[in-house]
């Protein structure tokens, strides 16, 4: 088998995006956005939701690559 082993879809691509942000979701973005000294916005979907772990995981080095 050639390619990446876990391709990742853009959350703008899921089928389930524009779905409320799960509990984990909500869970883990209020402990990043603490850390991260940043308001937590109320109604995010989970595509919105996925993008700003993203980037809070980057700004608080939490990221898998860090």
């Amino acid at each position: 088998m050639t390619g990446p082993q876990n391709p990742e879809k853009d959350p703008q691509d899921w089928t389930t995006g524009e779905e409320q942000m799960t509990g984990p979701q909500r869970s883990y973005l209020q402990t990043l956005a603490r850390e991260a000294g940043e308001e937590l916005p109320e109604n995010l979907t989970k595509a919105e939701a996925s993008q700003l772990i993203d980037r809070l995981q980057e700004k608080t080095g939490r990221g898998a690559d860090s």
